[in-house]
């Protein structure tokens, strides 16, 4: 029996240690990518959700003014209806053409406030990069680019 040392079985752990080492790191910098990019996506969220949110309350208070006009539009066909029956024209059409007014003011923004929120977007470009996530991961970033 010989105690020579067995070169195989001492050169083995070193190697482990080293492709431990190396694994480590490999991970350490896929976590770290993947935190940048996890930070990144929520920043861009943030700032699409901010613009939509604009766009919507834009558009909620183009139709909350359409409300208001449309208030107006019975308020004045009331006063029209009364101030027509007491006097013969005068007085009644003219509360009626300020109706008129008001209903044409209500109808432009209702017609503007329903696109306005018809153009809200979004978040387009979150969700579009959120689905390149996955081919990304596994290495084939261009997979998801048509």
């Amino acid at each position: 029996m010989s105690h020579a040392p067995d070169l195989g079985s001492s050169a083995a752990p070193g190697a482990g240690a080293g492709q431990r080492e190396g694994l480590g790191e490999l991970f350490s910098s896929v976590t770290e990518d993947l935190s940048t990019l996890v930070r990144q996506e929520i920043a861009l969220a943030k700032a699409e959700a901010t613009q939509s949110g604009k766009r919507a309350g834009k558009g909620a208070g183009l139709l909350a003014g359409a409300g208001v006009s449309g208030h107006f539009v019975l308020l004045f066909l009331s006063v029209a209806a009364w101030w027509g029956l007491g006097e013969v024209i005068g007085r009644g059409w003219s509360a009626l053409v300020v109706a008129a007014v008001w209903a044409v003011v209500a109808a432009v923004l209702a017609v503007r406030g329903r696109s306005e929120l018809r153009a809200v977007r979004g978040l387009p470009d979150t969700t579009s990069t959120l689905q390149k996530v996955p081919s990304a991961l596994k290495g084939h970033e261009e997979e998801n680019h048509r």
